[in-house]
């Protein structure tokens, strides 16, 4: 047996007794009260104790029900000499009672501190304390030896399984008190986690919306400022501002798309791709088996298709562009690749929020996959890969 074993107190919840339910607890204390009030009309129904004694007797049961309450509470908070100290003044009134004639009482409690020693104490004190107070019953006991010696054991044997007993309650009721923790801790990270999908989901669909409708509206801004005739460009601004205005319809679709998403209701990537690129003029490719994809992966790909082609719309205006979504098995790969820009940017690309391509980055790597974006031979290339 180990050292520890010897020397650590039984767990705090094994000898509060916590764990025990409402009807558990009665039940213990019925059959305390019931085994005292037995023990008492035994005793002064015998007229063991009179005059005086009897009032020695009252006081001597008063004491003894304080000494086992100030027992209960020492252990419980640990402390091992006043429990020891608490236990003596028990065996000094077992004594008392012994030596006034009362046999009974006396027997009872030195059964009673063998058994909670031996329940509530370290065994390295719980067993002397335990073999002094059979030690005493069984040298005082005047009954046949083989019943002393059998009645010895077994109290022994009782402590021992009770203490074996509240120990595993104990752990019991430990164990289920980290598992309830680690529970809460568990649901307070996946509230955690859903709040920073929701909270990606609303950035990246307004970031998408509200930087087109900037790139509009930064075109509109330069035609009234550069215009020497606003009344012959006043198609071109009625162009920008109907843009605006299909920036701001396609923004509020795309957060109802993302609380759709949400829960669970999506529609096929490949729909999307495909009224995505009519309406940017960019060609779609779909190589691979078609398959359901989970919603993370399906609004990963999404929105770096969005990402991409806003990104070409500002930096390389004019370009040709094509998007090729590919299935592999366990991923879903998208490739937007443009040819390079025929106008100038300007300062249309100044707009938007410059943190585009870095939280696609971030939204595949949290779902285990890969962003890579770059120059290619004649303009530039964005690569998603992720699980699917």
């Amino acid at each position: 047996m180990p050292l520890n074993a010897w020397t650590s107190w039984p767990l705090r919840e094994a000898l509060s007794r916590e764990d025990r339910n409402g009807v558990r607890r009665w039940i213990g204390r019925g059959l305390r009260i019931l085994v005292l009030v037995g023990l008492l009309w035994s005793t002064f129904a015998d007229r063991v104790f009179r005059g005086w004694g009897l009032v020695a007797g009252i006081a001597g049961l008063a004491l003894s029900v304080l000494a086992f309450v100030g027992f209960f509470r020492m252990t419980l908070r640990c402390r091992l000499w006043p429990s020891v100290a608490l236990l003596l003044v028990l065996e000094a009134i077992a004594f008392a009672c012994h030596a006034y004639g009362a046999r009974l009482p006396a027997i009872v409690l030195w059964c009673v501190c063998a058994i909670t020693a031996m329940e509530r104490l370290p065994l390295s004190a719980a067993l002397p304390c335990a073999v002094a107070s059979l030690g005493v019953y069984a040298a005082l006991n005047t009954d046949n030896w083989l019943v002393t010696t059998a009645t010895t054991v077994g109290l022994a044997l009782a402590g021992y399984v009770l203490r074996l007993d509240s120990e595993a309650r104990g752990n019991a009721h430990r164990l289920l008190a980290q598992e309830r923790a680690a529970r809460k801790a568990e649901a307070e990270t996946a509230a955690l986690a859903e709040r920073g999908r929701i909270a990606r989901e609303i950035h990246d669909v307004l970031a998408h919306s509200l930087s087109a409708q900037l790139v509009h509206l930064e075109a509109a801004r330069l035609l009234i400022q550069h215009s020497t005739d606003l009344e012959t460009d006043r198609a071109k601004l009625l162009e920008r501002v109907v843009a605006c205005r299909s920036m701001a319809r396609e923004g509020l679709d795309g957060t109802r798309e993302a609380l759709s998403a949400l829960r669970g209701e999506i529609a096929p990537v490949e729909d999307f791709l495909r009224e995505l690129t009519a309406a940017e003029g960019a060609r779609l490719d779909v190589a691979g088996e078609h398959r359901a994809l989970a919603p993370e992966a399906a609004l990963a790909v999404r929105r770096v298709a969005q990402e991409a082609l806003t990104n070409v719309r500002k930096h390389a205006p004019g370009a040709r562009v094509s998007v090729r979504l590919e299935y592999t098995e366990g991923y879903v790969g998208l490739v937007v690749r443009d040819s390079g820009g025929r106008g100038k940017p300007g300062e249309l690309a100044r707009s938007g929020s410059g943190y585009g391509l870095l939280g696609m980055r971030e939204r595949a790597e949290l779902l285990g996959g890969t962003l890579e974006s770059g120059p290619d031979e004649e303009g530039f290339v964005v690569r998603l890969r992720v699980p699917a």
